[in-house]
Order: C-alpha cells, then sequence, then structure tokens
C-alpha cells in the first residue's frame, strides 16, 4: 500500500507569557492509504494535537506532513484550507452541527462552501445520509435527533465529499456504549471499503478495532503497534 500521509519531525510549541510548552516533540508518524490507525494515550499527552497538526487545523513549529504528497504546512492558508475541505473529513465529539439547519443542510453545507453547486451538493448529502441510515431524517434539525443520530450526520457530512482521510477526534466519547458500538460499526464498514481513518480515543475498544494502536506519552508516539483483528 502507498503511504498517504506521512509526516516527520512534527513540532508545535504553545507559548502563554514567558512560558513554552512543547506539546509534540519531533513527531515521526505515517499512514498507509486505506488503513485505520488509533491513537491513545492519557489526557494532555497530545492526542488531539497530533490531529489537529498533522490534518492542518492547527500550525507547527517544525518538521513536515505530507498528505498525498503534497505538504500541507508550505500552503498559504486559504489553499490549506480548500484543500482540506476536498480531501479531508472531520468527526469531532461535541458534533459541531447548526443547530438551526436541517440534517441534510448540515451535510451539505461544506460541499457548498468547497465550491459544489447547490443541486449536486444536496444530491451528495442525501445519498451520504441515506447511506449511515438516516434517509427518513433529512429534514430533521439536530434537537429532533438523538444523539447517536447526530453523530451519524457528523459522519456523513465528513464522507460527502469523498474525502481521502477521514479524522475522528473522540466521536464516542459522548455516546453511550450500544450507540457507541452502532457508530464505530459504521466506520469499520466505511473503512473496509477502502476508507482511511485517523482516530484519536480514551476507549480502549475502539482503540483495538484499528488496524495499528499508537500510544502517545508527553507529546512523543511511545509505540505503534499492529492490531489482530478477529
Amino acid at each position: 500500500m502507498s503511504e498517504i500521509l506521512v509526516a516527520s519531525g512534527v513540532r508545535k510549541v504553545y507559548r502563554t507569557g514567558a512560558e513554552e510548552l512543547e506539546a509534540l516533540r519531533s513527531v515521526d508518524f505515517s499512514v498507509d492509504a486505506g488503513q485505520w490507525v488509533s491513537v491513545m494515550g492519557p489526557s494532555g499527552c497530545g492526542k488531539t494535537t497530533l490531529l489537529n497538526c498533522l490534518s492542518g487545523l492547527d500550525d507547527i513549529d517544525g518538521g513536515t506532513v505530507l498528505l498525498d504528497g503534497q505538504e500541507l504546512h508550505a500552503m498559504p492558508d486559504s489553499v490549506r484550507t480548500r484543500h482540506r475541505a476536498s480531501s479531508m473529513g472531520f468527526i469531532f465529539q461535541a458534533y459541531n452541527l447548526i443547530p438551526v439547519f436541517s440534517a441534510v443542510e448540515n451535510v451539505e453545507l461544506p460541499l457548498l462552501l468547497a465550491g459544489v453547486d447547490a443541486r449536486t451538493a444536496r444530491e451528495k448529502a442525501s445519498a451520504t445520509l441515506e447511506r449511515v441510515g438516516l434517509g427518513g431524517r433529512l429534514k430533521n434539525r439536530p434537537t429532533e435527533l438523538s444523539g447517536g443520530e447526530q453523530q451519524r450526520v457528523t459522519v456523513a457530512r465528513a464522507l460527502a465529499g469523498s474525502p481521502k482521510v477521514v479524522w475522528a477526534d473522540e466521536p464516542t466519547g459522548a455516546l453511550d456504549s450500544e450507540t457507541a458500538g452502532i457508530v464505530m460499526g459504521l466506520l469499520a464498514e466505511l473503512n473496509r471499503d477502502g476508507l482511511t481513518l485517523i482516530v484519536v480515543t480514551h476507549d480502549e475498544e475502539v482503540g483495538r478495532q484499528a488496524d495499528r494502536l499508537v500510544t502517545m506519552r508527553d507529546g512523543q508516539i511511545v509505540r505503534d503497534d499492529a492490531m489482530v483483528k478477529a
């Protein structure tokens, strides 16, 4: 398999007045296309910072990040934003849905912002919601959906643009165990279809479902284990 993501010597430093906190310490990290990698470690170890820096959501203070051969942090902000919109999807614990928008409007919004015409965006959004089992809930607003349904809307939003990589930060953190199992089952199915998936999680059961389990501590990767799936 070819590498879709290659990070070399990535550093991230947070500065508060005269104090500095090195959140990432010369991290090397690569992911093959179609691979599922879970990232675990104690709170404050740098998991979310790693996701934000490798996806280009945050700037870095050293090193390089290549996504599909393109160096993310060498791009101007506007180009990096467009590249992120066209190549990546994001799933967050807090859902980040717009409350006054329906499910289909939430899913189609990133497509519209990426320049997709309105008709095509609506068709893609509807089809993706159908794929995640919400074909009958297109017009419902977030407050009319359960937590699991809201998270499936965020999965659909992440997938609608046919991204090369999906980043998920604690995707089951706000869900009960049964609903979490449904959402992770959906992500596992999508991964089997070829989706590259990078998941930050504190849930060991979620971590064990991956092809690789990466463990972080104090801003560094301390273990990188291949997982044997049942």
